[in-house]
């Protein structure tokens, strides 16, 4: 009933929080330089047809009244129609928001296993070769660009080794893939598709294992740390003078203990990364979330940078949300 209680005032204060958000966004995005509407119709468009299209778009009304239909359009589940593509943007989002979903929650997921593996051995295993070795390769991890990383796999992986697909898409067009929630690994699965699921799978390799590997050293850090200082601890000492075994010692404390400070970091990463897949989609041509926000950015195409800002958002309060949920269940010294 506590869990419940904190659920529904953390729902409620999201609100208040995207309200914020679409007003900030709303009003920043048109101090950008440039305007929407030549970059689309491009420099030969007549005056003529500059101020049609703005008509058609709205942006010839005042900035307030803009907003209002703005908002009431949010109010009734209308994100607005792309000046780039003339479509609906929810109906894009529909479209991208799967295929960015499934790469960065795989990637994540990979990099949390690997991330608490790595961090309680190099724990358990302090200042010696291994734990150097552990912590070079996450500081190695850290600086390398993701774009970078992207096309050295793609190098070695493809172009050297030919153990992976060309990087031009999610899935082979011959796959006859039927699209339900627009990540191609879990539709495949949904629909019992064999080849396509194949296909998906050695699709996504080399952009997890790049999405991975960036995240993976903050994680590891946290991990080592955390597990370093749940070792050093009264309970853990303690517990180890009265014989326990190594595996009672390893679930019961180090593991538990350690685990409790990993979600807030996780949600963290998580959210960093929805916005910052956009590279990682350009290098493998992914066609994500990240990808169509950024050509967005790029034409200034206001209702497509006010949806993707106000979709990471969202993310970041739903994740932080699940994040604090899942750390009480852990530890129950945490009061929600």
């Amino acid at each position: 009933m506590r869990i419940v209680r904190f659920l529904v005032r953390r729902l409620l204060q999201l609100v208040p929080v995207l309200l914020g958000v679409v007003v900030l966004t709303f009003l920043l995005v048109r101090v950008l330089p440039g305007d929407p509407i030549r970059t689309i119709l491009g420099p030969n468009a007549t005056p003529e047809d500059a101020a049609a299209a703005r008509a058609r778009y709205g942006l010839d009304q005042p900035i307030v009244h803009q907003f209002l239909d703005y908002l009431g359009g949010l109010v009734t589940g209308d994100l607005g129609t792309s000046i780039q593509s003339g479509t609906s943007v929810g109906a894009e989002i529909g479209l991208r928001v799967g295929p960015t979903f499934e790469l960065v929650v795989l990637a994540l997921a990979v990099a949390l296993v690997v991330a608490v593996l790595l961090g309680v051995w190099s724990a358990r295993h302090a200042d010696r070769a291994g734990d150097h070795g552990v912590r070079l390769l996450a500081l190695v991890g850290n600086s390398m660009p993701e774009f970078w990383l992207g096309l050295v796999l793609i190098l070695v992986g493809y172009s050297v080794l030919g153990w992976f697909p060309a990087p031009s898409g999610r899935v082979d067009p011959d796959a006859n893939l039927t699209p339900l929630t627009g990540a191609d690994l879990l539709d495949a699965a949904l629909t019992l598709n064999g080849p396509a699921f194949g296909s998906a799978l050695a699709h996504l390799i080399l952009p997890v294992a790049t999405l991975s590997i960036v995240v993976v050293a903050p994680l590891l850090r946290s991990v080592r740390a955390s597990a370093l200082e749940v070792l050093h601890s009264e309970p853990y000492v303690a517990a180890t003078a009265h014989g326990l075994s190594g595996r009672t010692l390893l679930r019961g404390y180090l593991l538990r203990a350690t685990l409790a400070r990993l979600p807030s970091l996780a949600a963290l990463v998580f959210g960093t990364s929805i916005g910052s897949t956009v590279l990682v989609e350009y290098v493998f041509s992914w066609q994500g979330f990240g990808q169509w926000a950024l050509r967005g950015l790029l034409y200034r195409d206001y209702p497509v940078v006010q949806a993707s800002v106000l979709v990471i958002a969202f993310c970041y309060v739903v994740v932080f949300l699940v994040a604090d949920v899942v750390q009480a269940v852990l530890d129950p010294r945490v009061q929600i």
